[in-house]
């Protein structure tokens, strides 16, 4: 029965993740509901073993539609990766336990700056070309990749909210981008969770396929309904954020 809850957590997980970005809101807190006793990092690094195939699948499948800046995109993903790495080892070192609860008040600012701007991500207009948009595309990948493996919660929705605020981006495009560079950031951590063995593989995989089908219904949606649903998506998500994290830094 509780791999039959998990495999389900994941399925939505997948679901959510692959419009918006947030499918950690979801999987996470099941897994710590389900497995109480087990080690943070283990259930962390399952979370990671199974997102990271639903991820890949709804970057694949919005290639095939959308017209990803690959030049500009890939070396961000790089970057994406070192920087994953780097925040990640970090954390081993010192507490992320400071950003709790500042998050909820960025994620607050995410927000309130996107209902104010109607017409926000609706056009995908691109500000910037060439080695401009790359090195642009290479600090979100920097900042944002340090961040998931230093603490993680809300990475997606930063991705595709910088996406669109700096790079010009519509919701579509920028979820398309966002998922690419989550591949990296979600490979570096998986990296290091595989380093010190903390993976159930077994649940972990299981999951993966649940969460890839999920990522595929969820792509397809994105793709049918096009920028406006994927705005709409990302204010619920970044809402549901808001409301855990605040939850979590100020209530727990």
């Amino acid at each position: 029965m509780d791999l039959l809850i998990v495999t389900f957590a994941s399925l939505l997980a997948g679901f959510v993740d692959a419009i918006v970005g947030g499918g950690g809101l979801i999987l996470v807190p099941a897994l710590f509901a389900i497995f109480p006793t087990a080690h943070p990092a283990t259930l962390f690094g399952v979370n990671k073993g199974a997102s990271v195939w639903g991820t890949a699948v709804a970057t694949a499948q919005f290639a095939r539609r959308v017209d990803m800046r690959w030049s500009a995109l890939l070396p961000a993903a790089g970057a994406g990766f070192a920087a994953s790495l780097a925040g990640a080892w970090l954390v081993t070192v010192i507490s992320a336990g400071f950003l709790r609860k500042a998050l909820p008040l960025v994620l607050l600012g995410v927000l309130i700056y996107t209902l104010a701007r109607k017409d926000l991500g609706r056009h995908h207009t691109p500000r910037f070309a060439g080695r401009a948009e790359t090195a642009a595309a290479c600090c979100i990948g920097l900042v944002l990749g340090f961040y998931d493996g230093f603490f993680g919660p809300g990475t997606g929705s930063f991705l595709v909210f910088l996406f669109v605020r700096w790079l010009g981006y519509d919701f579509l495009n920028a979820a398309a981008s966002a998922k690419l560079l989550n591949i990296a950031t979600n490979l570096a951590a998986l990296t290091l969770f595989a380093w010190k063995g903390h993976i159930w593989w077994h649940i972990a995989l299981t999951m993966a396929v649940a969460n890839v089908a999920g990522s595929l219904l969820g792509t397809r949606l994105a793709l049918r309904r096009g920028a406006d649903f994927v705005r709409s998506v990302f204010i619920v998500v970044v809402s549901a954020l808001i409301l855990k994290t605040a939850f979590d830094a100020f209530l727990k």
